[in-house]
């Protein structure tokens, strides 16, 4: 585990320098001018401490999530969080149309009401599954709240096509616009996730050797399951406000560390946070640099590395 913790901090500080070397023109080491401080500064910085910590809030979910499903397929936007937020997201654009908000009202809406909808999807999800009783009354409803609100959001643009742009790119996710404030946002959510995750990790032990087991050590099931819902819904939500709907790295992140730590969960959430961002990070430093001055949507980088590990992985399990 110690030399997992430290490949993942080296490679943490790598991907750092990284991002804040790539920009409009690929990568570049001169830092020095007003100009190419304020850059450095005001946009790669808070970018590429953003991408990483988006990364480390979704890692961290998806090891919740499977941890409290029960399966390894489960990820963060299992439970109506994407449909939702991005519902809230197309709502905002549509209201926006033809007003003459200034652009950083536009984006700081659009970031609210991506944190508002996929909290909200969430709740709705609770409140059709009647609580964290039972997993699979709640799987089962967060698959019907996703399929509700995505036809909701799709409605909407089908009467303000002109929303199709807006939607299309928080879909495909970007790191982009994460400023400082974004930043400090992420790091309040890390700070406070990862501890109770943490606290929680005996509670998800208990959990893999079945509801009757973990009942016989005592446990209240659905007060520790909401609490853990709660724990998932706080770190997706934050992450998609600011980044959209970034693909497989909630899902992947727990996989590529589950067979180099101890089967408790503490040790894995811990490096599950520390693998998903490094996963984004590397995802958008990649974006940024591979086609300079154009950029490549993250999301699309993240599914298709991730979709090609687990590609990878069945055909190793079926040899």
């Amino acid at each position: 585990m110690s030399r997992l913790g430290l490949a993942l901090a080296l490679l943490s500080a790598l991907l750092v320098a990284l991002g804040l070397a790539v920009g409009s023109q690929g990568f570049a080491l001169d830092w020095g001018g007003e100009q190419a401080a304020l850059i450095v500064g005001e946009i790669r910085a808070p970018r590429t401490l953003g991408a990483w910590l988006v990364g480390a809030l979704l890692g961290l979910a998806g090891a919740v999530a499977q941890g409290l499903f029960r399966n390894p397929l489960a990820d963060p936007y299992l439970l109506g969080a994407a449909s939702g937020a991005v519902l809230g997201v197309v709502a905002t654009l549509a209201l926006l149309l033809g007003a003459a908000a200034p652009p950083w009202l536009a984006q700081t809406g659009q970031v609210v009401a991506a944190f508002a909808g996929a909290v909200a999807g969430v709740l709705l999800t609770l409140t059709l599954a009647r609580g964290a009783t039972h997993t699979t009354r709640l799987l089962l409803a967060g698959v019907v709240v996703g399929v509700v609100l995505g036809a909701c959001s799709d409605l909407i643009t089908t009467f303000e096509p002109d929303v199709l742009r807006g939607k299309q790119a928080f879909l495909l996710g970007s790191t982009a616009y994460i400023g400082w404030s974004g930043v400090a946002w992420l790091a309040a959510g890390v700070v406070l996730a990862l501890p109770l995750a943490w606290r929680l990790a005996r509670v998800l032990d208990a959990l893999t050797l079945g509801d009757d087991s973990a009942r016989s050590l005592g446990l209240a099931l659905p007060r520790w399951r909401l609490v853990l819902v709660g724990v998932l819904a706080l770190a997706t939500a934050l992450a998609v406000a600011q980044a959209g709907l970034v693909a497989f790295v909630g899902l992947v992140a727990p996989h590529l560390v589950r067979r180099m730590v101890p089967s408790a969960h503490a040790p894995l959430l811990l490096a599950s946070a520390a693998t998903g961002g490094v996963l984004l990070l590397a995802g958008d430093v990649l974006a940024r640099g591979l086609i300079a001055p154009e950029e490549l949507p993250v999301g699309v980088l993240t599914a298709v590395l991730g979709g090609g590990y687990l590609v990878w992985l069945l055909r190793r399990g079926v040899r």
